[in-house]
């Protein structure tokens, strides 16, 4: 398990603004944050070495590419073994409708977010490419009315502050509209 990195006030803000608008210039940030740009570059510099912030994504509408309906799969694989498990986690990565795929504990072993055209895009999609393997036993199918983003996440115990707990800050552009993501 990968330790905790010790964050001060900069930094949380610092992270709070970036995962509100990971475009934003380091003049922008530095003086949104009360420090010298340098200072902002080293210590964004340090939280990418230090491994807090992994990367940068965009972000695109699954509705405007073709793929207005999502849905979470939940998938039980039988038996559970690790020789089983590997291949069947590469081939549903591989999927170009995946979008998310969770191991979990408890009666289904894994949660895959899906993307795909309609209602018979998804029926293609489950029984030819997770029914049909003989490793998988179940697949129970949930459609996704609407998601919404929720807060920046931050290290237990920080102070909320902009976008923390009674009041998270949608990212720019962003509405609650069915596959925002």
């Amino acid at each position: 398990m990968a330790e905790s990195v010790v964050l001060d006030p900069v930094d949380l803000h610092l992270l709070r603004l970036l995962q509100n608008d990971a475009r934003t210039t380091y003049r922008d940030l530095a003086a949104q944050v009360g420090v010298a740009p340098s200072t902002c570059l080293d210590r964004v510099t340090r939280l990418r070495r230090s491994g807090v912030i992994l990367g940068h994504q965009l972000r695109l509408d699954p509705a405007k590419l073709g793929r207005g309906l999502e849905a979470l799969l939940s998938v039980q694989v039988r038996p559970h073994r690790r020789e089983l498990v590997g291949p069947f986690v590469e081939r549903i990565r591989a999927l170009p409708e995946s979008r998310t795929v969770f191991h979990l504990t408890g009666p289904d072993d894994y949660l895959v977010h899906v993307a795909v055209a309609d209602m018979a895009d998804l029926q293609r999609l489950v029984l030819d490419e997770f029914t049909s393997r003989k490793e998988v036993a179940r697949v129970e199918t949930r459609l996704i009315f609407q998601q919404w983003d929720c807060g920046p996440l931050l290290p237990l115990g920080a102070p909320a502050g902009p976008g923390g707990p009674g009041g998270p800050v949608p990212a720019k552009g962003d509405a609650a509209r069915p596959g925002a993501a």
